[in-house]
């Protein structure tokens, strides 16, 4: 499910989903998500030859591992494994060196870190092993200060039908044949009759229907259609109930524009209530400015069908709140790190807790809108409480990788 944006999106729902912090915390306070009282460019690129990540060598600024220990440890296993079977695939060799790791060093990092995983008795056992065993690297995030914003991404179920009606005419569309990638997956753009290659289409050009005849399914709103093609996957309830798996096929390689901060930035709404709930309200009010907005977020995102799990750019399942997408381009995929930030619990009636997470995830997806050291995306599910929740994350937090010593 490679994404091409990022996700401030909630699906409404009254479904209890509380997150585990794994160790007791203080109680926390219910409180409205919020943008950081100081504006920052989460977005900021690294200067050319600069390194993402910074080796930590003051053990007073090493995060502490201990909250970690109790997390879900069975998800945490299988994300571990599915990294760990991805860096046997010759082609993950590609990927490195990036800075000195090399990829002998970031799969034997995985394999160690499992041992520990399941032999410490302790959390403070396992906070020493690993502090014992392995350097730290933090990202350098947007300001050189190691502030890296972290926002949340799901896979919605909404209601969709394999032949359109007069109800269901929204389409999503299958990969286009003449579409030009290269070996990354990249766009390239559009083949001609000539055998030259051009731009591919915009959104605005393929939802007038250049692309007839490539529709894969169909949706009752053009707005959950827009959000199928944010997020990079979806499930689809037919008519008998079953759910019918859609997942990322490619893009059309336009740039990722966030049609939420754009209604902000036009007073159109308040930066609190930036989120797939508050976007869905709007839209609804003022379903005019729908061809005003959407075609402003030129990229487009095709699917296919798709089986089991959702999966991430590194072709293996993503696990919720075990997985993480980053920009790829900066940092060594697969591998294990560590976040500390807030993430939302979300109780019934839409009410938000903002709440503690310190927790291990995987390197193991990415997006278009993911393009810098100060930016990363948590996977949270499947579904609307997965919806809600993703729409309600977005926290100042840091993040750290961690590799084996003395290789």
């Amino acid at each position: 499910m490679k994404r091409s944006q990022l996700r401030s999106l909630v699906v409404p729902s009254i479904l209890l989903l509380v997150i585990a912090a794994g160790c007791a915390r203080p109680p926390v306070i219910e409180i409205r998500r919020r943008q950081p009282a100081v504006k920052k460019d989460y977005g900021r690129a690294l200067p050319p030859g600069a390194p993402a990540l910074r080796l930590i060598t003051d053990p007073a600024r090493l995060p502490d591992f201990r909250p970690a220990f109790g997390q879900d440890r069975h998800a945490l296993l299988a994300a571990l494994d599915h990294s760990i079977r991805w860096f046997t695939y010759p082609s993950s060799k590609k990927y490195y060196p990036i800075q000195e790791i090399t990829h002998e060093r970031a799969q034997r990092s995985l394999a160690a870190f499992r041992e520990i995983l399941l032999s410490a008795k302790s959390a403070e056992e396992f906070h020493q092993r690993i502090i014992s065993q392995f350097d730290v690297y933090e990202s350098v995030g947007c300001d050189d200060e190691g502030t890296v914003l972290f926002t949340g991404y799901y896979t919605p179920i909404f209601d969709g039908r394999l032949a359109p009606d007069a109800e269901f005419r929204w389409p999503l569309y299958k990969l286009p044949p003449d579409l030009v990638k290269d070996e990354e997956g990249n766009c390239l753009g559009r083949r001609t009759e000539d055998g030259s290659i051009v731009p591919y289409y915009t959104r605005a050009e393929i939802e007038a229907g250049v692309l007839r005849g490539l529709e894969l399914v169909w949706l009752r709103d053009r707005f959950e259609a827009y959000i199928c093609t944010v997020q990079g996957s979806a499930k689809l309830r037919l008519p008998d109930g079953t759910l019918y798996s859609i997942g990322y096929h490619g893009n059309n390689g336009k740039p990722y524009t966030s049609i939420g901060q754009l209604l902000v930035n036009d007073g159109l709404i308040q930066p609190e209530d930036l989120s797939l709930a508050g976007l869905i309200k709007f839209f609804r009010d003022r379903p005019d400015l729908l061809d005003t907005y959407l075609p402003k977020n030129e990229r487009y995102v095709f699917f296919r069908p798709a089986e089991g799990d959702p999966t991430g750019s590194l072709g293996v399942p993503v696990t919720p709140y075990c997985t993480l997408a980053t920009d790829k381009a900066i940092f060594p995929r697969g591998c294990l790190t560590y976040v500390v930030t807030q993430l939302p619990s979300v109780l019934p009636g839409e009410r938000v807790r903002q709440m503690p997470f310190e927790r291990f995830l995987l390197d193991q997806d990415t997006g278009g809108g993911i393009r810098a050291p100060g930016r990363a995306d948590v996977y949270v599910g499947v579904g609307d409480a997965a919806g809600l929740v993703a729409g309600h994350t977005f926290s100042e937090g840091r993040l750290y990788y961690i590799f084996l010593r003395g290789m």
